[in-house]
């Protein structure tokens, strides 16, 4: 039940000897490099606020596998989560290939969600979406966030290859909304929608975002939203100007499903719903005892490390900025690590706890005098000493981020909350 293997035949053939939980609720299927769980998060707690029970299921998590699978903002428990899994591994046939681990999450999380009768689920892909687990759904609704480069070994080196990819959870018949940032990834996306039969609309001619920034407080972002159908004044926990374009794909698709008779989507659930929602382990500031911070950031390729960088203009700097990086194989790594090098006085290398790590010794030539600290515990307090105002940002994986949450909230006793309790 481990390794990645690409591909529907063992996944469609595990569910349908599970009776096809994946069809007993509507799905709305996200994919995208960037922001599909932000989005995902967005979409869930506006259907959440408009009075729907639904299913979430993001990946990959931060310190517990449960955060993966939650309903109406809770994490499956760990009873749950082994009786789904025991299900699905009973099913998975004795003389063919076994599920690998995301095959078996995603079976068990449309086990979870059909069990816990929801109204409807929002699933994240994991990888791609033509050959992803989470395409074995029919979806009603179909989202497509900004298109990067990311995972190329798999999914190809052009921007145009990798929108068909991603492009490969449209439906016939069926509505879907995607970001289209440049003219390569809009045109391959609507040559992938005219062949699927999908109707495909593309949020940026749909909807107008108006970034106010950061409140008073400093603790959330406003915007102003402007779609066909209604203007919304909303106030974000998410931070970031990056963050406008999620919020456009999700208040569109809220307003989407309603036109679909799933969900009862009003001004009121929209802003509600986006004022509640949280998505830990971006661009989440954690203040030390004695002064200091923590910002934990999941930016691991280019588009993250622009948006990282973006926000990092637009907010007060404090007496210094430090970072703590480490990064899994195949992540062009050390060409984002160039980009962020210039905006730090002090760099540390380290390794996610994962057996994907790349090792740090690797990355010393992208980050010039930067200390390398292997084991996470060494590298954050190497990473703290000094303490004062300085700040530490914490980037290049989320199972670093996910380590570092939990170092903090352990080691130092911060107010971390843990991951899997926190609503989305």
């Amino acid at each position: 039940m481990w390794g990645q293997r690409l591909g529907l035949e063992r996944i469609r053939g595990l569910l349908e000897r599970l009776a096809s939980p994946e069809l007993a609720v509507p799905t709305v299927l996200v994919a995208g490099t960037n922001g599909k769980g932000s989005t995902a998060t967005f979409l869930s707690s506006i259907l959440r606020a408009s009075g729907a029970r639904v299913g979430l299921y993001t990946s990959p998590h931060l310190e517990s596998v449960q955060e993966r699978i939650r309903v109406d903002g809770v994490a499956i428990e760990a009873e749950p989560l082994l009786a789904a899994l025991s299900r699905v591994l009973e099913a998975a046939p004795e003389d063919g290939e076994r599920p690998t681990y995301f095959e078996a999450l995603t079976a068990a999380a449309f086990l979870h969600f059909a069990s816990a009768r929801v109204d409807v689920t929002v699933a994240e892909v994991g990888l791609g979406g033509r050959l992803d687990a989470t395409n074995s759904s029919q979806p009603a609704l179909s989202v497509i966030t900004a298109i990067g480069y990311d995972h190329e070994e798999h999914l190809g080196s052009r921007l145009a290859q990798i929108a068909r990819e991603k492009a490969g959870i449209l439906r016939p018949g069926r509505q879907a909304l995607a970001c289209a940032a440049n003219d390569e990834v809009r045109e391959a996306l609507l040559r992938a929608a005219g062949e699927a039969g999908s109707d495909l609309r593309f949020v940026e001619d749909e909807v107008t975002v108006a970034v106010l920034g950061p409140s008073a407080s400093g603790e959330r972002w406003d915007f102003h939203l402007r779609t066909p159908e209604a203007e919304y004044e909303v106030h974000s926990r998410l931070r970031g100007r990056h963050q406008a374009i999620n919020l456009a794909l999700a208040v569109r698709a809220a307003e989407q499903l309603r036109t679909l008779r799933l969900a009862r989507i009003d001004r009121v659930s929209v802003e509600a719903g986006v004022d509640r929602a949280c998505w830990p382990g971006r661009l989440e500031t954690v203040d030390l005892p004695g002064g200091g911070r923590v910002l934990l950031d999941g930016a691991h390729n280019e588009g993250g490390v622009v948006a990282l960088a973006d926000y990092l203009r637009s907010v007060v700097a404090p007496a210094g900025r430090d970072l703590l990086f480490g990064a899994l194989q195949g992540k062009r790594a050390e060409s984002t690590l160039r980009l962020l090098v210039p905006m730090f006085e002090r760099v540390t290398l380290t390794e996610p706890p994962s057996p994907k790590a790349l090792p740090a010794e690797e990355l010393e030539g992208s980050a010039p005098g930067a200390a390398v600290r292997p084991r996470v515990a060494d590298a954050l307090g190497a990473a703290l000493e000094g303490g004062g105002q300085r700040e530490l940002v914490v980037c290049g994986s989320l199972y670093l981020v996910g380590a570092v949450r939990m170092l903090l909230r352990q080691r130092f006793g911060v107010p971390v909350a843990a991951a899997a309790l926190a609503t989305g």
